[in-house]
């Protein structure tokens, strides 16, 4: 399946935010997207792409609508049911190892790298699997308010955290709690004396070590996307949480094209922490965009919010799905499974943004072109996660629902989810941003 390569291809190149971002461009930018920045203006154009990189690790691209409707024609085209603005968002983290500063540290001939997890991590299964490194690394510049910024991805694994043998401890299969400043902290070298992990990041930089002041740097799984089971009906990897997301809101706004409103590719760092970012959903940063799109095309302040609310957005993100080794997990009524389609996200509590009207919409939309989906919501008695849909929606107060491919191991190191789902949620964020 096509689709189903495509995403590897970009599961295998998401290895930190950053690159998630840098391949959304690379593939906007084929497509005629042009670059915008915030502290510019805009000079917008009927049919026009454009996209804006947040801080190398958030991105929003747009189409602006075939006809720039002026303030009375906004007035009256909001009379309409179809929303005017559409957005579908993602996240571009995921739960990882992140390199603290000042990381070398020495225990006897060894060289290890102080770490700490990001996220909601499963700990043990970043244990001994091969590791590299990957992020923005600032370096010295003329100008002390415009740091040097390179990204950065080494071509090898260059760390691995050790299990501690089963014969030093005989209790580990009745499951051991790893203390993540003690039993996670990465192998680096085994000749301290000699080898430093800054040194070798400035070797890689071809720069001093004098000339690097900060980092953000994740440790990524290194080992590639690969289709499973008897038929390949399943892909078992790296991020799919939720670089699957992402795939599809970028298949999607690529896929409509330019329409008769205005259609929007959302793409946030930080979900895994809690969004409160500057580049997180909790940011005023899209509220801030959305506006200056409008302000520059002439629309005024009111017209603007009277578009926020008229407005829809989807918020893409995995969902749970039903695991055969563990039943008694799934609601008694809602089991999603891989290959059912995408699911429709729902939480009384609202820790998944959706109500009835929202739902309705998507389920209709789906109908209409026979695209596969489920819903998932928790058991009563388990807590669930949440997503960055409801942080955003409480910020642009539109209509709102959360959807995402149903996988297992979410979480863990490498995921799994069905082949065929990908398909599906491209085609609805795709009949989303074309639908009249």
């Amino acid at each position: 399946m096509k689709e189903a390569e495509q995403l590897i291809e970009r599961l295998n190149n998401g290895v930190a935010p950053q690159f998630v971002v840098l391949d959304a461009i690379d593939q906007l930018a084929e497509e005629g997207f042009e670059l915008l920045s915030m502290e510019k203006p805009w000079d917008l154009k009927a049919g026009g792409k454009y996209m804006v990189n947040q801080h190398e690790s958030s991105l929003v691209a747009f189409t602006m609508p075939s006809k720039i409707l002026q303030q009375e024609e906004l007035a009256n085209r909001l009379e309409n049911a179809s929303p005017y603005l559409r957005i579908a968002a993602a996240h571009t983290d995921y739960p990882a190892l992140r390199i603290k500063a000042t990381p070398d540290m020495k225990t006897g001939v060894y060289g290890k790298i102080n770490t700490e997890v990001y996220g909601g991590a499963i700990n043990p299964t970043w244990m001994d699997r091969p590791l590299g490194v990957a992020g923005r690394v600032s370096l010295k510049s003329d100008d002390v308010f415009a740091p040097r910024t390179v990204l950065y991805q080494s071509d090898r694994p260059v760390l691995i955290i050790p299990n501690l043998a089963i014969h030093m401890n005989r209790d580990v299969n009745k499951g051991v709690e790893l203390n993540p400043q003690k039993d996670m902290l990465p192998l680096f070298t085994t000749d301290v004396e000699h080898h430093t992990f800054v040194d070798f990041l400035a070797e890689e930089l071809e720069v001093s070590k004098e000339e690097i002041l900060d980092f953000e740097l994740t440790c990524f799984a290194t080992e590639q996307a690969e289709y499973v089971g008897v038929t390949e009906d399943m892909i078992s990897a790296p991020r799919i949480d939720n670089i699957s997301s992402v795939e599809s809101c970028i298949y999607g706004l690529l896929d409509a094209g330019v329409t008769e409103h205005m259609n929007m590719a959302v793409l946030f760092d930080h979900e895994e922490i809690g969004s409160r970012s500057n580049k997180g959903a909790a940011s005023a940063f899209l509220r801030d965009l959305v506006e200056k799109i409008f302000v520059s095309t002439g629309v005024g302040a009111e017209m603007v919010i009277a578009a926020i609310y008229q407005g829809m957005t989807i918020s893409a993100d995995v969902a749970h799905a039903y695991h055969p080794n563990y039943p008694d997990k799934e609601d008694v009524t809602n089991q999603p499974v891989l290959n059912g389609g995408f699911c429709i996200k729902e939480a009384s509590s609202q820790s998944y943004a959706t109500d009835a009207e929202a739902i309705s919409i998507v389920e209709q939309i789906c109908k209409k072109h026979e695209i596969s989906y489920q819903k998932f919501v928790n058991r009563s008695d388990l807590r669930g996660g949440s997503t960055l849909g409801a942080i955003s929606s409480a910020l642009l107060p539109m209509k709102t629902v959360d959807i995402g491919i149903p996988i297992l191991a979410m979480h863990s190191a490498r995921e799994l989810m069905g082949t065929q789902d990908i398909h599906s949620l491209n085609q609805l964020i795709g009949a989303f941003f074309k639908e009249v």
